[in-house]
């Protein structure tokens, strides 16, 4: 072997042990921090207003749940106001959001949502909650459905030689499994699952927002509809900005003169500037391909 070359590798072996000993620093760094991550700040000096995100594919209802409950228990916090920016996601994090904010709301608690590029699906659902909905006039919102996708890859794994045995008890037990294609049973199966969840969301939306079922299966076809047609359609109460969503929400609280704005924010780390977006891109990746809810309030569209 050429001296060179002798060079050459060890230069790239301490390169490896020099990288690979500062993500293991990192490692230890991170999981030695604290697991509360944000903070509390307050914008403005008036009456207090809490403010809340629900932004991108929903996933959990826990933060979004604890802090509806904060503001909804903090007697110096006089309305809530959510803004929403989602195609939706799971259909049982968009209940719990939904129950979430009703209960803050029948306890007396003013709670407004300010609808932003979109609010779809689920994120449609969740703000049927709220006191007073808001959406600006290009708003994409509604949605009214159920979608279920399936990974099939019995072609797939044929072509690799690939082979998968199944062993159930019960006839429908691996319904939905990508390793084979469904039958019609199975599509049976799980049309009857989607129509129930279906009936859930059009039976919200005909609670809250004083419509006729008949009105509500009309416009429960999964399309999206504009802010305008949302308004003329009694899916929303009034089209406005974030701004125009404030004043209301101080209205309904009581407050007078400009509100002090109390939301939640994430405190960084010195660390997520390196890598934060590469590894949420990892954790997001992975979260879409393999813990995707069989069952979504969710907009597919771009």
């Amino acid at each position: 072997m050429k001296k060179s070359t002798k060079w050459f590798l060890a230069i790239l072996a301490f390169l490896f042990l020099f990288v690979a000993g500062f993500f293991a620093i990192v490692l230890v760094v991170t999981a030695s921090l604290p697991v509360d991550s944000t903070e509390t700040v307050t914008y403005g000096s008036g009456e207090k207003l809490g403010v809340i995100e629900v932004t991108g594919v929903i996933r959990s209802a826990k933060e979004v749940n604890r802090q509806v409950r904060k503001y909804a228990d903090d007697s110096s916090i006089r309305a809530i106001l959510i803004r929403v920016d989602s195609p939706g996601g799971a259909v049982v994090a968009s209940q719990e959001i939904y129950e979430q904010i009703r209960r803050a709301r029948d306890g007396g608690k003013p709670v407004v949502v300010s609808m932003g590029a979109m609010a779809a699906s689920g994120g449609y659902y969740i703000s049927c909650a709220a006191t007073r909905i808001v959406a600006n006039r290009g708003t994409l919102t509604g949605s009214i459905g159920v979608v279920a996708e399936f990974l099939q890859l019995e072609e797939a794994l044929d072509k690799l030689g690939v082979g998968v045995k199944v062993i159930k008890t019960g006839r429908l037990k691996d319904a939905g499994t990508p390793v084979r294609d469904m039958t019609s049973e199975d599509e049976r199966y799980f049309q009857s699952l989607m129509d129930e969840v279906h009936r859930q969301f059009a039976g919200v939306v005909e609670l809250e927002r004083s419509l006729e079922m008949k009105t509500v299966k009309l416009l429960a076809d999964g399309r999206v509809f504009t802010g305008e047609e949302a308004l003329r359609h009694g899916l929303v109460d009034t089209i406005g900005t974030f701004e125009d969503a404030v004043l209301i929400a101080a209205e309904l609280g009581g407050i007078e003169g400009e509100p002090a704005q109390v939301k939640e924010r994430k405190r960084r780390v010195w660390w997520e500037g390196l890598f934060g977006e590469a590894m949420q891109s990892v954790v997001d990746l992975k979260t879409e391909m393999l813990e995707r809810p069989v069952l979504s309030y969710r907009f597919l569209g771009p």
